[in-house]
């Protein structure tokens, strides 16, 4: 999930808000009401690059998390 001021926490990297690293610390030690509620668990930041308007992971795993899960579709029980 990713955080967007005016909506809450949003599914998709692209409706994610983007933070000045003063806001987004300022946002992270908000979220503990979220925590408290179970809406989210142990959230964190990351860095992002923009790139031709799409928000862009600058590290592997986050990159792997924004494209969503990584199993093959035509293998395994979720192939049924």
């Amino acid at each position: 999930m990713y955080w967007n001021g005016s909506s809450g926490w949003m599914p998709d990297l692209q409706q994610a808000q983007l933070l000045e690293d003063a806001e987004a610390e300022f946002t992270l030690k908000t979220a503990a009401e979220w925590v408290a509620r179970n809406e989210v668990v142990a959230p964190y930041l990351f860095p992002v690059r923009l790139e031709n308007g799409s928000i862009v992971p600058t590290t592997a795993r986050e990159l792997i998390r924004a494209r969503g899960p990584s199993v093959r579709l035509d293998l395994g029980k979720q192939a049924a």
